[in-house]
């Protein structure tokens, strides 16, 4: 059974380190936040000026004055606060934030991402702080689907689409399992879905998989 979105971002929750500070992307990443016990400290940042993010609201405890740079409704752990956006911004090209999370549309084995415009029509849609995400934190996961709904692969040799960051994605969750990329080799498979074989993994992947030394 490949992940579900949820596993995925629990998966991804788990591998977070006690105390990072962590900026969390537009779609999918953003689940990653409830999936961390609120007796942990990670530290999430939203691009948009705030810092010490918590789960989702529950129903009718919304602040609709508290929004992520996704405009979903968040809440605030304690001792968490908002900045002006220029100081965000700070943090992100200062080389403060030790992970970003983004989504993905593709990731090449050189560690490239493409994220944020297909091509596939003549509107490019804005890039938002990705960009400097890709550049500025210190780490950079992918959370996103192994393939397309029509089942391309999003695992390739090198991106398709315009680039959002040129060699800077360690990690990748997917519904099929979690891959690193390393210099010099490539995607390496860490761990699998339960039910999903290396050669499943391979077989929707568009460049070549490295079984872990």
């Amino acid at each position: 059974m490949p992940f579900s979105r949820d596993q995925m971002a629990a998966r991804a929750a788990s591998d977070i380190p006690e105390g990072w500070v962590v900026n969390l992307g537009v779609g999918m990443p953003t689940n990653i936040a409830n999936k961390v016990p609120l007796d942990r400290e990670v530290i999430f940042q939203s691009e948009n000026g705030v810092l010490g993010i918590g789960p989702a609201p529950e129903p009718g405890h919304e602040n609709h004055w508290l929004i992520n740079a996704g405009k979903q409704l968040v809440t605030l752990r304690p001792g968490g606060s908002y900045c002006h956006h220029a100081d965000s911004f700070a943090m992100i090209r200062g080389g403060h934030i030790d992970l970003c999370v983004l989504g993905g549309f593709e990731v090449a084995e050189n560690g490239d991402l493409a994220n944020w415009a297909t091509s596939e029509n003549d509107t490019a849609p804005a890039v938002g702080g990705a960009m400097d995400l890709g550049a500025g934190a210190k780490r950079l996961w992918v959370v996103m689907d192994h393939t397309t709904k029509d089942g391309r692969p999003k695992l390739v040799e090198s991106c398709g689409y315009p680039l959002t960051a040129l060699g800077t994605v360690h990690r990748i969750y997917t519904n099929l399992g979690v891959f690193d990329v390393e210099k010099g080799l490539g995607f390496v498979v860490r761990d699998l879905a339960p039910g999903v074989s290396f050669d499943e993994a391979q077989a929707n992947s568009a460049a070549k998989l490295h079984r872990p030394a």
